[in-house]
Parts: C-alpha cells; sequence; structure tokens
C-alpha cells in the first residue's frame, strides 16, 4: 500500500467531493480513513469520496463514498463531478459511458457544463401530500412556502429518522415553485446527516415530481450552490431519457498521508 496518495477535490453546484484516481487500486477502501478525509476540521473535508476505476466495457467505474465511510448508493453531482473528473484525465474526449452501483450512465461535457444521463423512473409513491422515488437514491420530495426561512436541519432530520426511514435512511427535499417551469430546492442528506449546498439525485427527484402533472420537457432547479436542469421524457407514469445538466469544478489538489 502507498503511503501518499494524490487526491482531487471537485464541486458540482456546492457539492463537495474528495476524487482519487483509483485505477491502479491501491486506495484502502477503509471506512475510518475515508471518514476522515471528508472530516472539514481534521481532513481534507467533503460531502463525500469518489473513487476513479477501470471497467471493462465502460470508460470507467464510479465508486461513491458518503462522509460517514459508508459506500452508497448513486449521486447526481458527484456523477458530474467524476464525469470532470474523467475528462481532466484525458480517460474521454467530449462524450463518455461508466458504470456506477445504479447501473449504466451517459454523459457529456462541454465548456465546463456537464450533462449526466439519469436512470429512468417507474414509480411516483404518494405519502399523504407528499412524494416518494429513486432516482438512484431514495427520495422524499415535499412542497413548502418561505423556503428561504424553511427549517431544513429540523424538518428533514425528522423525516429521515421517522419509523418509516430511520432503518434505511432517505434524502430529505423541500420544493417550491419559483415560476411554471423553475422550483427551488433545499436538501437533508443522508449519510450527510445535514442539509448540503446541493444534490443532484434530489434536484431530479424534485423536478420529476414537479413536472409530472404538467408534462415539462426541463425543469430549472435552483439550489444553494448554483443552479442545475432537468430534462425528461413522460410516458405516463415513467419518466425515461433524463438528464441532469450543471456546471463541475476541480477546486484544487494535493497530497496526504495515509
Amino acid at each position: 500500500m502507498q503511503n501518499t496518495i494524490e487526491f482531487f477535490k471537485y464541486q458540482g453546484t456546492g457539492n463537495d467531493f474528495v476524487m482519487i484516481d483509483n485505477r491502479d487500486m491501491q486506495f484502502p477502501k477503509n471506512k475510518e480513513i475515508i471518514e476522515k478525509l471528508c472530516d472539514r476540521r481534521f481532513g481534507i473535508g467533503g460531502d463525500g469520496l469518489i473513487l476513479l476505476e477501470n471497467q471493462d466495457g465502460f470508460d470507467f467505474k464510479m465508486v461513491y463514498f458518503n462522509s460517514d465511510g459508508n459506500e452508497s448508493t448513486m449521486c447526481g453531482n458527484g456523477g458530474r463531478c467524476i464525469v470532470a473528473f474523467a475528462h481532466f484525465l484525458d480517460v474521454f474526449e467530449d462524450k463518455t459511458t461508466f458504470e456506477a452501483i445504479d447501473g449504466k450512465h451517459e454523459a457529456e461535457i462541454h465548456n465546463g457544463i456537464i450533462k449526466l444521463k439519469m436512470i429512468d423512473v417507474d414509480i411516483i409513491k404518494n405519502v399523504e401530500n407528499d412524494f416518494e422515488l429513486n432516482t438512484g437514491s431514495p427520495h422524499y420530495v415535499t412542497f413548502v412556502e418561505m423556503l428561504k426561512d424553511f427549517k431544513v436541519f429540523d424538518n428533514g432530520n425528522k423525516i429521515r429518522n421517522s419509523a418509516s426511514y430511520c432503518q434505511e435512511g432517505i434524502n430529505v427535499n423541500f420544493v417550491e415553485e419559483i415560476s411554471e417551469d423553475e422550483i427551488s430546492i433545499r436538501t437533508y442528506e443522508r449519510g450527510v446527516e445535514d442539509e448540503t449546498f446541493s444534490c443532484g439525485t434530489g434536484a431530479t427527484a424534485s423536478a420529476l415530481v414537479f413536472s409530472k402533472d404538467k408534462n415539462l420537457p426541463a425543469v430549472k432547479v435552483k439550489v444553494l450552490g448554483g443552479n442545475l436542469k432537468v430534462y425528461a421524457e413522460q410516458n405516463g407514469e415513467t419518466f425515461k431519457n433524463i438528464w441532469l445538466e450543471g456546471p463541475a469544478k476541480q477546486v484544487f489538489k494535493g497530497k496526504f498521508n495515509l
């Protein structure tokens, strides 16, 4: 095992990740090490850690860990960031296919804007006046007013730890309508156990719920860390050809001593 490993820091609309080129498989997938690296006071700091690895039949593989050190389900902004990272490493030119925990993803990059294809969504479940769906990660979507002043941590933590979700956990999105094709969202993320500046699978989930009865081809999504856009084709209750679009940037790089 190497004593020193090079890392890169990326952010996508404020969702930030420690990125490591692990094509040589030298990084130890140790929960305590990953948790420490993601710690904002004692480590590098990040909402998660992402490994780029080789995968037969694909340009690369994405392996994602939450900041608590546990391997997790799909992360949309992390997916966009690893596409930017792979592009930086000259893994592909402008279009790519890669494998993540929820299967195959396509993506393209133009002038720092990454468009990432998400999995199809067949079911949007009604939970009283709210909604539950899986966009690669499980999401709870609820519409609120005065989102700017809303107590996201308190309410998100309560839903995430309620009897229905306490075991597996769920990401909780609070959504406010801005116009007929634009929403603002704030998200409490499981695994981080706090509000994050952005959540890609959450933006996707919220946009799909918002467009469900309107059949919108695209929804603009405002998050704390910037702006995203979600495209989708609706056929009955099913959404296909779902794309998440937004910026992803390299912030800095360095080396850490294991």
